[in-house]
């Protein structure tokens, strides 16, 4: 159906990603409530997907993105930023990690106030988002819109193989199914992979058959500036162009960046931040303080002439805790996996084992650059912002170093490429660490949802913004402490959960 952006909409979500295409999704199926979806970039058909978005051996794709950097800490002053600019959003060009938070990462939300976000009660949001052949079914879905599968050992390169096998040597548990009751240990990933074809919630989610629904509007390349109110209540949005689009509901999925931008733009967060922007305050309100994270360190290895083959990319994980972690936390992820092309190996293969702290202490900032929705907000991460921090990301590194030299894989690889070395003594080491770190790709936490005894939450614990009316957010930005995991199965499921709890749908 034509939309008149002055004709109202029951509800406008503004971004197509993880969470954005799965509301439109869900809450088109009622045909007497009027969706209309804006996507910043191209708002693709099933048909028309690019085969650069459909490889999943090809992460980020600078055609499809946001052109972000942030600050990764002190001595990694700008690093690149990659966020998908698609219907999909970041599931359109991420590594189709399919991994669930475990129980511990929920129980921490009740911190926040929140006692309806257990892993109780989240379990059954992410079984029915699911379908997937194996596995126990007390954990898994058959018939979801989701397609999740875990790798099995013929699936993974003779590397990531390997390393599992090096992983076991050290000690570490065999895991055979990361989203089932054990996660402590080394296996195959789970993916939301099929046939090489990364299953994004665009494909997914927005079929030919749904987006023919009359009562559902997809316009592709919107940039939403702010939120347009009369007095406290929402009504509508206005994009970049000066467009308004009016509606009775408004629901922000525009990401952990994009989202908490548009708030802010629409006088919406710190008092000091917005009044030195010349923008008014509506709603006092900590948007864009607690932003996380998880630092990432990539060590790049040739692979041995013999043992080239680089497919699938994404294939290995070991999931286990530092000798800091607290409880039965699981802090750290060495990550095997394989780059697109490696044109600087001198074998013509590389290996890539990434470290990464998947419990941090420390919080990162957004801030705007400016008022124009056009220009990049300020994304400060703040990595490794405490002693704690540094210390559990140094283990990480040293583990990923150990098994690239255990007896199981040390003979599958070659020289080390990137970094140059790895120093051996602990300062030169973290020195190295600090200097190249990498985003996971993971940004939570700018706009955290909590209970009315949670001074840090922007939203409450069903995504409406406080202080105003007719205002949602519904996306990575409302998580209120970072999982110890890849997010996007969290963000479908706080989409499915949020959209059945308010509408029923």
């Amino acid at each position: 159906m034509s939309h008149s952006p002055t004709d109202p909409a029951d509800v406008l979500i503004v971004g197509g990603g993880s969470a954005g295409a799965v509301l439109a999704s869900r809450l088109s199926q009622n045909p007497d409530r009027h969706v209309v979806l804006l996507e910043a970039g191209p708002a693709y058909t099933t048909a028309e997907y690019p085969a650069a978005l459909l490889d999943a051996d090809r992460i980020a794709d600078p055609d499809h993105d946001w052109d972000y950097t942030s600050r990764g800490g002190a001595r990694s002053v700008e690093i690149a930023t990659p966020r998908g600019k698609v219907l999909g959003g970041s599931s359109s060009v991420n590594a189709g990690a399919a991994l669930r938070p475990r129980p511990s990462d929920f129980a921490r939300w009740a911190e926040h106030d929140l006692a309806d976000w257990t892993f109780a009660d989240v379990l059954p949001f992410f079984r029915a988002l699911e379908n997937t052949p194996t596995g126990e079914d007390a954990y898994h879905g058959r018939t979801g819109p989701m397609p999740v599968r875990q790798r099995a050992d013929d699936e993974l390169t003779p590397a990531q193989r390997a390393f599992i096998e090096a992983c076991v040597a050290r000690g570490h548990k065999r895991v055979h199914d990361f989203n089932g009751a054990e996660q402590n240990g080394a296996g195959g990933h789970a993916v939301n992979v099929v046939d090489g074809v990364r299953q994004n919630t665009a494909l997914v989610h927005l079929p030919p058959q749904v987006r023919a629904r009359p009562h559902l509007t997809v316009h592709g390349g919107v940039t939403v500036d702010r939120v347009l109110f009369r007095g406290t209540t929402a009504t509508g949005v206005v994009t970049a162009d000066g467009t308004t689009h009016l509606a009775r509901e408004v629901i922000l999925s525009a990401g952990a960046y994009g989202s908490a931008a548009i708030l802010l733009r629409s006088g919406i967060g710190p008092t000091e931040d917005l009044t030195a922007l010349g923008i008014d305050v509506l709603a006092a309100l900590p948007v864009g303080r607690r932003l996380q994270d998880h630092p990432f360190f990539h060590t790049l290895y040739a692979l041995a002439p013999e043992h080239l083959t680089m497919t699938p990319a994404l294939g290995a994980l070991l999931w286990t805790a530092s000798s800091e972690a607290i409880g039965d936390t699981l802090d750290l992820h060495v990550v095997a996996a394989h780059p697109t092309e490696a044109p600087f190996s001198p074998t013509g293969g590389a290996f890539v084992l990434s470290a990464a702290l998947v419990d941090p202490e420390s919080h990162g900032t957004l801030r705007l650059a400016g008022r124009d929705p056009l220009h990049a907000p300020l994304i400060d991460h703040n990595y490794l912002g405490t002693d704690r921090d540094r210390r559990r990301m140094l283990e990480g590194v040293k583990l990923a170093r150990d098994l690239a030299r255990d007896a199981a894989l040390a003979p599958l690889l070659g020289d080390l490429l990137i970094p140059n070395e790895l120093p051996a003594d602990d300062d030169g080491l973290l020195r190295a660490v600090e200097s190249n770190l990498a985003v996971y790709g993971h940004p939570t936490s700018t706009v955290p949802m909590g209970g009315p005894g949670d001074p840090h939450a922007v939203v409450d614990t069903i995504g409406a913004v406080r202080g105003v009316d007719a205002l949602r957010v519904v996306d990575a930005s409302i998580i209120p402490r970072i999982p110890s995991t890849v997010t996007n199965l969290t963000t479908i499921m706080l989409a499915e959960r949020i959209s059945h709890r308010v509408y029923g749908d």
